[in-house]
């Protein structure tokens, strides 16, 4: 009898699950003992600006998912008020990840989810965080996918926070 999947995966000392596999720049699982991306640490605690920082570098090179990992550690730490923020961003990565792997359908839906949760606070966001403006980017990457457009790769890099001099 074939053990089920869930048990062939790797877990940490509290039993929860973890994937310790390499991944690809676009987040897919590699074969064991391939040579991937630089994973980004499951438990990740970092302050806002410094969350913020490294997943720009990171979707500024093109690697929205790893972005995405970087953006869920910052939601899973944040404050309950500022949690619903972190995790319209996290789904703006996911979202921008699926236009990168060619699945419309996963982009358009998580793009909605992303603008709907990042546009719900009704102010300014903490942290210099861009809330205008990437509401209005994951709404434009909708029309365009929509439209059939094929989206360049520098459509597929949003601006996290305001750029100085801007409000």
């Amino acid at each position: 009898m074939r053990p089920s999947k869930a048990a062939d995966r790797d877990r940490d000392e509290d039993g929860r699950a973890r994937n310790a596999r390499p991944r690809d720049e676009l987040g897919r699982p590699l074969p064991p003992g391939s040579v991937g991306v630089e994973r980004i640490p499951d438990d990740l605690d970092l302050p806002p600006a410094e969350s913020l920082a490294w997943a720009q570098d990171l979707l500024d090179r093109g690697l929205a998912f790893h972005a995405h990992e970087v953006l869920e550690g910052a939601w899973k730490s944040s404050p309950a008020a500022e949690r619903e923020l972190w995790q319209g961003l996290a789904q703006l990565a996911v979202g921008i990840t699926h236009i990168q792997r060619g699945n419309t359908t996963g982009a358009l839906a998580l793009l909605e989810r992303a603008a709907d949760r990042i546009g719900s606070r009704g102010g300014p966001a903490p942290h210099g965080i861009d809330a205008t403006g990437l509401v209005t980017h994951a709404n434009d990457l909708i029309s365009e996918l929509r439209r059939g457009t094929d989206l360049a790769p520098r459509r597929l890099k949003p601006r996290l926070r305001h750029r100085p001099g801007q409000r």
